[in-house]
């Protein structure tokens, strides 16, 4: 029998997964969370032996959760999902010893097969986004650029970005048309939404990544 923890802030997907793999005859689910700070001690108490964790968990979020699980236990498995993600999650979560990466939409067969190869031994990843992540571009924007775009995205102008980033003004400015010109974006708006897409400026609050969906460039 295969134990799952599922940790998932709705309590409505979250009942509704919890039914779901309890009617697989080889699956038992040990406990559900919805607060990204019960994960690690509801693991730590109940063992399982993969724990379905939603990437944007309000309080510890479920990337790092993954990486404090991989540490102090792990024998459980741990697979991420998220309603919408990026390439950049992708990697991100794998980083942390995640072993698994699922969008939330997953037929409940599909999540139920996931579960049982991820406790075999196996990484498995949504192959839509695996795809997505080999074909993604390099980011071509500096460090500095991405720190003036990063404060961008928070709605700064040109004078508070400098201040905030000791810069003048015109050296802002210089960064921002060379942003857009490397992007290939007419406008600040546009650049900062593709740079969120590709998963470049990645947000302060994990729980935005499910928000981002990523640009398909077929």
């Amino acid at each position: 029998m295969i134990s799952v923890l599922i940790a998932e802030d709705m309590h409505l997907i979250r009942g509704a997964m919890m039914a779901l793999l309890s009617a697989e005859q080889d699956i038992t689910v040990v406990d559900g969370v919805g607060h990204g700070d019960k994960v690690v001690d509801a693991c730590l108490r109940h063992r399982p032996d993969v724990a379905l964790v939603d990437i944007g968990l309000p309080g510890t979020d479920g990337i790092t959760s993954a990486a404090e699980l991989h540490r102090r236990l792990p024998s459980c498995r741990t697979v991420i999902l998220t309603g919408l993600a990026t390439p950049t999650a992708l990697r991100r979560a794998l980083a942390a010893g995640a072993c698994g990466f699922f969008v939330k939409d997953t037929p409940a067969g599909q999540l139920a097969e996931c579960v049982r190869r991820v406790a075999g031994g196996e990484q498995v990843v949504d192959s839509d986004l695996a795809v997505a992540a080999l074909n993604a571009r390099e980011n071509p924007l500096t460090s500095r650029e991405l720190e003036v775009l990063r404060v961008a995205a928070e709605g700064a102008p040109v004078g508070e970005i400098a201040d905030r980033l000791f810069l003048s003004g015109g050296t802002v400015r210089n960064y921002l048309s060379r942003i857009l010109s490397k992007i290939g974006a007419r406008t600040r708006v546009e650049a900062i939404r593709i740079a969120k897409e590709d998963g470049w400026l990645w947000p302060d609050d994990v729980a935005e990544i499910g928000m981002v969906r990523y640009r398909s460039r077929t």
